[in-house]
């Protein structure tokens, strides 16, 4: 019986995913990578195997990674103590230096790494390489419970997509080439800025008019009051959402991110599970999907 099921179950789901295939057929599909999957060796195997299947299926995937985890890790070896401050780590000289060592280094060439070793040919690549992003500096404000009086906080060398250029992904993409982009970019005053990895891959997803920026988190998606997935919004949804307090802290910024790629052209974004196996093809070759699509 097992025999004759286990083809019949491989039809199946090549019956399923091939209309989805034909529609994604040539189509850039920025993936945000980071997160608890990112962290686990087995799962950033098989996220790089699902990447190189994604490029043989005649999909574009282009891979934006942060890793936040991994800089703590390496500024506590380094003695380099972290402070933080309106929900950001405030990034001076030493800390910048050290990471780009962990994000432009150590963590973008694992993941090349692991997608050429499961057949693929990845480039890693920062927002410096080509002048790609070009970054400005961000401050943000922060107000005391107790006076009520607002200040700016100086975030040291935190900045956000100023000029997105895409022409190095523009002459890789097509070739079988898989690009790995790491958030660090040159500001136009030549100093060297960390930029948030959503924000870095909605910016990039938007100048290319991606049909898909799928951002891979530790939650299944953007969930109701009782905590069940939504599984499709438009824009005028998540500002009610947020309005009414269902979407709240860290899930408020990514929807934001997810607003402003859509507003420079992107088709959709999805908000999904990265601890879930296989969840980029489980959203973008099956009917049910696996996360939470947002659209315009």
């Amino acid at each position: 019986m097992s025999e004759i099921s286990e083809p019949h179950l491989r039809a199946d789901v090549l019956i399923q995913a091939l209309p989805h295939m034909l529609r994604y057929d040539e189509a850039t599909i920025v993936v945000k990578y980071g997160g608890h999957a990112m962290g686990d060796e087995q799962m950033a195997r098989q996220f790089a195997r699902d990447m190189v299947l994604l490029e043989q299926s005649g999909v574009n995937p282009v891979v934006v990674h942060g890793g936040g985890p991994q800089i703590g890790a390496m500024l506590n070896r380094l003695g380099i103590k972290s402070e933080f401050a309106a929900g950001l780590r405030i990034t001076d000289r030493a800390t910048v230096e050290v990471v780009e060592m962990v994000l432009a280094g150590l963590i973008n060439k694992q993941i090349v790494g692991f997608i050429n070793n499961e057949g693929g040919r990845a480039i890693g690549l920062c927002g410096k390489d080509g002048n790609m992003v070009t970054a400005r500096k961000v401050t943000r404000s922060m107000v005391d419970p107790s006076s009520h009086i607002e200040t700016v906080v100086d975030l040291g060398f935190v900045g956000e997509p100023e000029r997105v250029d895409t022409a190095v992904l523009d002459a890789v993409l097509g070739r079988e080439l898989i690009p790995v982009l790491a958030p660090v970019a040159n500001g136009s005053d030549g100093e060297t800025y960390n930029i948030n990895a959503d924000t870095f891959a909605g910016a990039v997803a938007g100048k290319m008019k991606a049909k898909r920026l799928l951002l891979l988190t530790d939650v299944p998606g953007v969930l109701d009051k009782n905590k069940n997935l939504i599984k499709e919004l438009k824009i005028d949804q998540i500002h009610a959402l947020i309005a009414d307090g269902t979407i709240t802290g860290g899930m408020i910024p990514k929807v934001e991110t997810c607003i402003y790629a859509l507003e420079q052209g992107v088709e959709g974004v999805v908000i999904l599970d990265g601890k879930v196996p296989h969840a980029v093809l489980l959203e973008l070759l099956t009917d049910h999907g696996s996360g939470t699509l947002i659209t315009r």
